[in-house]
């Protein structure tokens, strides 16, 4: 039970970061929607399929298996650095929810509606900047959970 855990999470892992990953080169690879608004609303769905058929599922995996790894395995109940991959992990969960799958489906549903003569293009693309740090610092973090999964550091042990 405990490898199939292990390996549930570090294949969850693996989506998340490939996904935040693609997430930022389509927003690097993005038209202005003043430029191809076709593109753009292009790009924005592929973004919003990605984020709703990968990243979501991948960060509900690697979550959901790191929680029960926890519960399974009595060595990571006094374990700090276990406790502090929890919490992030249900930081980028609540983050991830809020910062990424919120505004690609949201700006999906704008530019398609933008390109149906509906919305002024204009408007489109206010929250590039603010997509493109969400997913950097979302990475940083993902990275930081899989260093403390990998050395385990010594931090403060709960006390029983």
């Amino acid at each position: 039970m405990r490898r199939l855990l292990k390996f549930l999470h570090t294949m969850g892992a693996i989506g998340l970061m490939g996904a935040a990953l693609s997430l930022l080169v389509l927003l690097h690879r993005a038209p202005s929607p003043q430029a191809s608004l076709a593109g753009y609303a292009l790009i924005r769905e592929a973004m919003h399929d990605i984020a709703r058929w990968i990243f979501l599922p991948s960060m509900t995996l690697t979550l959901i298996a790191g929680l029960l790894a926890i519960a399974a395995n009595r060595g990571f109940h006094n374990a700090g650095w276990a406790w502090v991959k929890l919490a992030s992990g249900v930081l980028v969960f609540e983050a991830s929810l809020v910062g990424v799958q919120g505004p690609m489906r949201l700006e999906a549903e704008r530019s398609a509606s933008a390109l149906a003569g509906q919305l002024d293009a204009a408007t489109l693309a206010a929250t590039l900047v603010a997509e493109r740090n969400t997913l950097w610092v979302l990475l940083a973090v993902a990275t930081v959970n899989v260093v403390l999964g990998i050395w385990r550091p010594k931090l403060t042990r709960i006390p029983d």
